[in-house]
């Protein structure tokens, strides 16, 4: 394998990894004028800019799991992945319009303090409790996980547990600073490893048009790409058949067609842009306009991902069936697609591997920070200062997030050590999306209705969290064995392993149906408004032209985008 690295390309990422210390320790001290306060800590106290923020938002969604989960996807599946960036981009404009404005009007720091105001302390612990299970237990350990996995490939050698230590360091030495230190220093990680996910897509194509002998162009290459790999650039997969190959079931079962529109590819992207501490952190201490304007430019910026995180992960799939990847995959030849985005960066002339190392560690590094943010400020403000010291002083509150901070990564490194959770024979972007997807169809139902309809009630929030989760289960894991494999709800496609399963994302369809069902049959058992409904004052949903523009350009964009690839 190709994976001798340079004195240039180590050059080359140092700079990178002293750059964005120095950077972020320069950010730190020039912010702190004085004893840092819970929400200075927690929220940057609304110093973000709106260039920040989306910048921000996206160095933290984009990480292990796109570059190397849905590179890998791509390899498999192809352009259809790139549903869950593209929809993203439109629930990022229904989450700036509709959401963002009662977050901030009602003065929300977190997401449990928004379910205790709305509905009442129960939801919110149970909810804090739920999050951090999902954000350590699936979200950090599998973003470290992946990570390392593809910087061990690249780096060569026995390196994939100490790559997990450094990983880790970095990850605690940017976070520890508070929110302030991590918005800044994404806004440094999303430049590289957008600079340098497009190095590695255009080498990617010209080694593909290398390869057939079409002069190593990168358009040459993208055509190439077309022309052997046509089954990988459509967005809609057909219903399979009884005829239909198992490999094109397994895609139907990632990606169920045109069916997943009607479902859970809105649920699953609606509760992690909308109702997800992770994300929704960086702009709830921003004024309106800047928030709105962020998210829209997160948004925006969204829709070029799949360019950067996809289409290196088709281009390995082309060279793998053109013999030209095989020893690149695996040192025992057997085929792994989580390792397709780390096989083309072995490629990468000198210095330029060094800039794509740069660019995957921003990605994982900024997750990881803004994930253990995240978890720090549920701990601390929703847990520690709620129910365990409600006397805690401000400064006491902030070194307890710094705690939780490094505790959340020593179990991270934990449970990544022997790959104690399965993510390797998971796969990296299905494995988050499917556990996250447990819980996604409650948490969505719970948020829409007290959002948008004041009838909605506590008992009807605590029993919907709670049945979604049962129900997503269920549907997940055992109702093809219980109902059948064919009904008026769903079909049930065998998986290759001797069962049946519902496609993940129709089973998220079916939970929230259900959820949304029983928690408005509950509602309407009590009284006509409930007595923490919000109030939506006339006008609170109006835009400005500036952001009506730029609805109006991702809408656009998007159109052009699915015509082009339907």
């Amino acid at each position: 394998m190709r994976n001798h690295l340079t004195t240039l390309d180590i050059l080359v990422f140092l700079v990178y990894l002293v750059g964005v210390s120095a950077y972020g320790y320069y950010i730190y001290r020039s912010k702190k004028k004085t004893e840092q306060s819970t929400k200075d800590y927690f929220l940057a106290e609304g110093s973000l800019t709106w260039w920040a923020i989306g910048a921000s938002m996206i160095a933290s969604n984009i990480s292990a799991e796109q570059f190397i989960g849905m590179s890998g996807s791509g390899f498999k599946v192809g352009v259809a992945v790139a549903a869950y960036e593209w929809v993203a981009a439109i629930v990022l404009i229904i989450v700036a319009v509709f959401f963002m404005p009662v977050f901030l009007k009602e003065k929300i720091f977190t997401m449990p303090q928004f379910l205790e105001q709305r509905y009442n302390s129960t939801l919110s612990l149970i909810m804090s409790i739920f999050w951090l299970f999902l954000y350590v237990l699936v979200n950090l350990t599998s973003i470290l996980y992946l990570g390392a996995l593809a910087l061990s490939n690249l780096v060569g050698g026995d390196s994939f547990h100490v790559i997990i230590i450094l990983l880790a360091l970095f990850a605690l030495l940017i976070s520890i600073g508070g929110m302030k230190v991590v918005g800044y220093t994404d806004v440094v990680q999303v430049v590289v490893l957008v600079i340098g996910g497009l190095v590695t897509t255009y080498i990617s194509l010209t080694l593909v048009s290398t390869k057939f002998g079409l002069g190593g162009g990168a358009l040459s290459g993208f055509n190439a790409l077309i022309a052997n790999a046509g089954d990988h650039f459509h967005m809609i997969f057909p219903k399979p058949t009884a005829a239909t190959p198992q490999v094109d079931v397994d895609k139907y079962l990632s990606l169920p067609g045109i069916a997943m529109y009607l479902a859970g590819q809105w649920i699953v992207n609606l509760n992690y842009w909308g109702c997800n501490q992770y994300i929704t952190q960086r702009a709830l201490g921003a004024d309106l306009h800047t928030a709105r304007t962020g998210i829209l430019f997160a948004g925006m910026l969204k829709l070029m991902m799949p360019v950067i995180v996809m289409l290196p992960g088709i281009a390995a799939y082309v060279l793998y069936k053109n013999g030209s990847l095989q020893a690149e995959m695996s040192s025992t030849g057997a085929f792994n697609s989580d390792n397709a985005y780390s096989a083309i960066l072995t490629f990468l002339p000198n210095g330029l591997k060094g800039l794509s190392m740069a660019a995957l560690t921003a990605a994982i590094v900024a997750s990881l920070a803004g994930k253990v943010n995240s978890i720090s400020t549920i701990f601390t403000l929703d847990i520690y200062k709620r129910y365990l010291a409600p006397e805690a002083t401000e400064k006491r509150q902030v070194w307890v997030g710094r705690l939780t901070i490094l505790a959340a990564i020593v179990i991270s490194i934990g449970l990544t050590w022997k790959d104690l959770l399965g993510i390797g024979g998971e796969g990296g972007f299905q494995f988050i999306q499917k556990y996250t997807g447990f819980i996604s169809p409650g948490i969505l139902a719970i948020f829409l209705l007290g959002l948008f309809w004041k009838r909605t009630t506590a008992p009807a929030a605590i029993v919907g969290v709670l049945a979604g989760f049962v129900m997503s289960v269920f549907f997940n894991n055992y109702a093809p064995s219980v109902l059948g494999h064919e009904t008026l709800l769903y079909t049930a496609f065998p998986n290759g392993h001797g069962g049946y399963e519902i496609p993940f994302l129709i089973c998220m369809g079916l939970s929230f149906a259900f959820t949304m069902a029983l928690m408005v049959g509950i509602s309407l058992a009590g009284p006509a408004v409930s007595a923490k409904a919000i109030e939506l004052q006339p006008g609170l949903f109006r835009v400005s032209r500036q952001t009506l523009t730029l609805i109006v350009i991702t809408l656009l964009l998007i159109t052009a985008l699915y015509t082009k690839f339907w």
